[in-house]
């Protein structure tokens, strides 16, 4: 079971898909936006939620005061449920603005212009690094000034190659899962 911890949804249950996601653990979120509380990145930012699976992420942003969110995820299956918990998560944050996008992430950050204060990624862990890598260099020119993103990947996986643009400013290991805070920078 998967839900929102906190904010104007806070309890509510969310749709999981039913394979192929990793939904990130309850304990990993909390964790993670208590100190995006404490940082105050999370008040009227404009959020993207890149491999978005169930949309956890992104929807907890906006339960916590988010502006926006845009959930982008490839698997069909996934975005339906996406799709669900964001109209949920809109039923309590009516003000919020939510998007689903049915595209590959490489895809979606090619086309449009819109700018992000704070971006999830939490790719799936099989991912090659040099694809992670090209992902953030399409990112990078999409994020505003002071822009966060958090990076979830396998805690065997090394420090992530950044271009030009992004640096590591902390990383927070949880089991098999380790956090990367990057700074636009």
């Amino acid at each position: 079971m998967t839900r929102i911890i906190a904010g104007a949804a806070g309890s509510l249950t969310l749709g999981v898909p039913d394979a192929g996601t990793r939904p990130t653990s309850e304990r990993v979120r909390e964790s993670l936006f208590g100190a995006l509380d404490a940082a105050d990145a999370v008040s009227d930012a404009a959020v993207l939620d890149l491999y978005a699976g169930s949309g956890a992420l992104g929807l907890e942003a906006v339960s916590r005061g988010a502006a926006s969110a845009d959930l982008v995820e490839r698997a069909p299956k996934a975005a339906k449920v996406a799709e669900q918990n964001a109209r949920a998560v809109g039923r309590s944050v009516p003000q919020a603005a939510l998007r689903v996008h049915r595209a590959a992430a490489d895809a979606f950050l090619r086309q449009g212009a819109t700018r992000w204060d704070l971006v999830f990624i939490d790719p799936p862990y099989d991912l090659s690094d040099d694809e992670l890598t090209a992902t953030l260099t399409l990112l990078t020119p999409r994020l505003t000034p002071d822009a966060l993103v958090v990076l979830e990947r396998s805690s065997r996986s090394p420090e992530p190659s950044l271009p030009a643009g992004l640096v590591v400013e902390r990383s927070k290991r949880y089991g098999d899962t380790t956090l990367w805070w990057v700074g636009a920078g």
